[in-house]
């Protein structure tokens, strides 16, 4: 089988040791693997992505030493794609439009009756307030949340699914049950996007031909979504390598409001790609 992976940064802010080392990893591992590396720019959230960020981040991987294949691929232009997937799903009812606020649906899960709100990969479990309303139309509503109904999803799957990981070197079988009352009905499109991280994800992945996707373990708990995601939408599932994160001095995983730790600031202080390479274990 061929190697193909990506590097999938968004130009929301500057790229950090993490960042490095997740990039550098991947790239490493193609090399290795005589496969291909690519690069796509994840920038769906045009309400924060800058340009000057996006050309920062390819000054920085080539810096680096880091090679890609051409083009680059960026989610801002593959809405189409992404549009005819929401209505596939649409037509076969597994999705529906949720106006509730975030307010609106902490203060459901906080119910009296719900006891302490349950947490899943995308944060407080959606309650389902708006999921047994009609649907009407024969394409999803605009400017509107759009919602995986879980339960219908596995229903239409009738099986369990499973992932193997090379990061973590294990198997690992998600129920249905576990998707259901673990993840919930997740958002599939934000209402000012379009589209959202997972459904995007997925078929980015697929569209680009990724076989391996390797990406921080913060990730895993995402990847149950994501092979739901391609089982729906018939998509080859990729092998997945989730690696360590880069942590502060405290233990904290580094963001992008990690400034202080930006390869840009290591440059200017006269760092070179091997003293980057040996700050992340490489």
């Amino acid at each position: 089988m061929s190697f193909i992976t990506r590097f999938a940064p968004s130009p929301t802010g500057p790229l950090h040791l993490g960042h490095a080392y997740s990039a550098l990893l991947a790239y490493d591992m193609a090399q290795k693997a005589d496969g291909a590396f690519l690069l796509r720019i994840e920038d769906i959230d045009r309400s924060r992505a800058r340009e000057h960020w996006e050309n920062q981040i390819y000054d920085d991987l080539a810096w680096l030493g880091i090679r890609w294949q051409e083009p680059v691929m960026r989610q801002s232009e593959r809405q189409p794609d992404y549009t005819a997937a929401l209505d596939d799903l649409w037509a076969r009812g597994l999705i529906y439009p949720c106006s509730c606020t975030r307010a609106d649906i902490a203060a459901a899960a906080s119910a009296p009756q719900e006891g302490a709100p349950l947490l899943g990969p995308d944060g407080v479990i959606y309650p389902g307030t708006c999921r047994d309303f009609p649907l009407e139309g024969a394409t999803p509503p605009q400017n509107v949340a759009l919602r995986l109904n879980m339960r219908k999803a596995c229903d239409a799957l009738q099986k369990d699914l499973s992932f193997s990981d090379s990061g973590m070197a294990r198997e690992t079988t998600v129920s249905a049950d576990e998707l259901i009352h673990g993840v919930g009905d997740i958002v599939i499109a934000r209402r000012d996007m379009g589209t959202s991280y997972h459904l995007s994800v997925v078929l980015d992945d697929a569209a680009q031909e990724v076989t391996h996707v390797i990406r921080g373990e913060d990730l895993f708990d995402a990847t149950k979504i994501h092979i739901l995601l391609q089982s729906l939408l018939g998509l080859e599932q990729p092998q997945y390598h989730h690696h360590r994160l880069i942590r502060d001095e405290a233990g904290k995983r580094l963001a992008k409001r990690d400034d202080a730790r930006a390869i840009s600031l290591f440059r200017a202080e006269g760092a070179t790609p091997q003293d980057i390479r040996e700050m992340v274990g490489l």
